[in-house]
């Protein structure tokens, strides 16, 4: 694999990877392009975060209860990223649930049945953000307050993918010699990964007034969401030896459990 990186690239890799947007392959796939992807993740998913807010206004709209316009919400996410995270999120929990011995753990991760823990797992985070996205969209459909809740659910959106780039920091290894986490482990710089946070973090306060969001539970929420993360990776490098493609996507998952729950009013 070449180690030379291209801005087109590692778009196309990110949106390819990161949702079901039809995109053309990418030329070359180095450690610097897939360190790049993880960093353009959010900028990637950008089709994602403006279908979570269409759904949720529509739905809305339409007359369905705020529960209901959560769950089409959560429904609109996985549909737009192949459920590709969901089952991530499955996998990680039966492999770290199914053994203490690693290879064990990797094997059960590595059938992509889901298990009771996997199953349990997905229930309740998606049950989390349904609740956080329809507390989100209470107000009375269609008002500034349901339009403003809407366009901060798609920004959260965008912020939970900054999770990819913990899963990705350059002292976490690959817990496998094949597979995407392979491709993609060690490749963001740390300093990369805080950035991510950070500027995603400033990009949220800088819209808090019109969102009517609050200061500081933002920060509180966006670095609660980083350690969920960061205590997730490091479960996972105890007991897999590193990161798999499926503990991005439980990363990805988490993250914005965390951020719709935590930024709801």
């Amino acid at each position: 694999m070449s180690d030379a990186a291209s801005p087109g690239d590692a778009l196309r890799l990110a949106v390819g990877t990161l949702s079901a947007v039809p995109v053309g392959a990418p030329r070359r796939v180095g450690p610097r392009t897939a360190g790049w992807a993880m960093l353009l993740a959010p900028v990637a998913v950008l089709p994602l975060a403006l279908a979570t807010t269409v759904t949720l206004l529509v739905a809305r709209g339409l007359g369905l209860p705020p529960l209901g316009a959560g769950v089409l919400g959560v429904v609109a996410l996985a549909l737009g990223t192949r459920a590709l995270h969901w089952d991530g999120l499955s996998d990680v929990a039966d492999g770290l649930t199914a053994s203490y011995d690693r290879e064990r753990s990797l094997a059960v991760m590595r059938t992509g049945a889901s298990g009771p823990a996997g199953t349990l797992a997905v229930v309740l985070v998606a049950g989390l953000q349904a609740t956080g996205l329809a507390t989100l969209a209470a107000a009375p459909p269609l008002s500034p307050g349901s339009v403003r809740g809407a366009v901060a659910a798609g920004l959260l959106v965008l912020v939970s993918r900054c999770s990819l780039t913990v899963c990705c920091a350059r002292p976490v290894p690959a817990a496998r010699a094949e597979g995407l986490g392979t491709t993609v482990a060690a490749s963001v710089p740390v300093l990369g990964a805080v950035l991510s946070w950070v500027l995603a973090l400033a990009l949220l306060l800088a819209l808090a007034p019109l969102l009517h969001l609050e200061p500081v539970r933002l920060v509180a929420v966006v670095a609660s969401a980083a350690v969920v993360v960061l205590v997730l990776v490091r479960r996972c490098v105890v007991r897999l030896g590193g990161v798999t493609g499926d503990v991005l996507g439980a990363g990805v998952e988490l993250a914005l459990a965390v951020l719709l729950v935590g930024a709801a009013p």
